[in-house]
């Protein structure tokens, strides 16, 4: 079992800084999304989730760090 709860959708990224509008992928969404927010993720964690979608940021390589 994971420790982890499951999130609605996870997205694979390579900097532990990233940007979540909740709309960035659809045509034309701007104004089904949310406020863009900056989220940072814990090398040690090596996830995060945003406040207002839930959407998961995994760092690729599974949080073994690399940027202290």
């Amino acid at each position: 079992m994971s420790s982890q709860p499951s999130a609605p959708e996870t997205v694979t990224v390579t900097s532990t800084r990233v940007a979540c509008d909740g709309a960035s992928e659809i045509p034309g969404g701007a104004a089904l999304g949310h406020p863009r927010v900056f989220i940072e993720i814990d090398p040690d964690l090596g996830y995060a989730d945003c406040g207002y979608c839930d959407r998961r940021f995994v760092l690729q390589g599974g949080g073994d760090g690399g940027h202290h």
